[in-house]
């Protein structure tokens, strides 16, 4: 990956390279900004009239996805001009005099697009009822320099560890998780017990496993070492524990899973718990192939 990068180790010094930089705020990473600026004037509009959704307005801003969005809306969280909103449908021409949790949302940034070396142990989302430790634990800690907010595309689980995309862009992070932009993630799993490589080839062909359809899965058999397999796998679609639920149906027992490629994007060299900027040019031309997907 062509980046700029942000050492979010305990020590050392930040390095940069590439296009693009840091959004300039001296808080920590959350959803809303309130000293933001607004944006222009919007008018509250029906049906058949100019403007968008605000659900997918307030994605775009990197308040949070959609879905994320219409039960916020639920939970009475969001109001425009101090009346809290009742429906999702609302549609809007800019978020002028929108509120989260009573603090203004800012107009949208351009998109940024991040890669972070999750390490194990920790979980990808913003709170932990149980109080474990969650990725925005750690880049609030240890980022050396001010981050935007970001959301992840998609999720590691608790001991999944490996590339993590981010972004601030909830239209982008929607269009990079659905299986039908095709866009590819790879794996190494280590696991142990017996599997022949004609077994992971039949995974081409997808595999239905109590009830559930996974679909085609490139699968390689990388190395053995004692009575533990290494393999290599490349999907499209990304359900929950997919790689983990697949191998154990051959009675695989995963004990570390890596994840090594979101797209055109590997997790290479970077240090765990490290977080580097995509070049701006980078994103400007992946998100043109997005569009050829089928």
């Amino acid at each position: 990956m062509n980046t700029k990068k942000t050492d979010t180790s305990s020590s050392g010094n930040t390095a940069s390279s590439g296009k693009g930089g840091w959004s300039p705020t001296d808080e920590p990473m959350r959803w809303v900004d309130e000293d933001e600026e607004t944006a222009a004037p919007r008018q509250q509009s029906g049906g058949g009239q100019k403007g968008q959704r605000i659900a997918k307005l307030l994605a775009r801003a990197g308040v949070a996805s959609r879905r994320e969005v219409e039960r916020m809306i639920e939970a009475g969280r969001i109001a425009i001009d101090g009346v809290t909103l009742e429906t999702p449908a609302t549609v809007l021409e800019s978020l002028h005099g929108v509120t989260v949790d009573g603090k203004n949302v800012g107009s949208p940034l351009p998109t940024k697009l991040f890669g972070f070396h999750k390490p194990l142990g920790m979980l990808t989302t913003e709170h932990d009822p149980k109080g474990r430790k969650t990725i925005y634990d750690h880049l609030n800690a240890h980022a050396k320099e001010p981050l935007p907010r970001l959301m992840p595309v998609g999720r590691l689980d608790y001991n999944t560890e490996g590339l993590l995309l981010m972004t601030n862009d909830g239209e982008f992070k929607r269009q990079l998780e659905l299986p039908s932009t095709g866009v590819e993630r790879s794996y190494r799993a280590r696991a142990f017990g017996e599997i022949s490589q004609q077994q992971l080839e039949d995974l081409f062909d997808g595999i239905e496993i109590d009830g559930m359809r996974y679909g085609p899965i490139q699968a390689n058999l990388e190395r053995r070492t004692g009575h533990n397999q290494w393999i290599e796998m490349t999907l499209t679609e990304g359900k929950n524990r997919e790689i983990r639920r697949v191998l154990e149906h051959f009675d695989l027992k995963v004990n570390r899973l890596i994840r090594t490629r979101y797209g055109p994007f590997r997790l290479d060299d970077l240090p765990k718990g490290e977080i580097v900027e995509i070049r701006a040019y980078d994103v400007v031309q992946f998100r043109k192939t997005l569009g050829k997907k089928k």
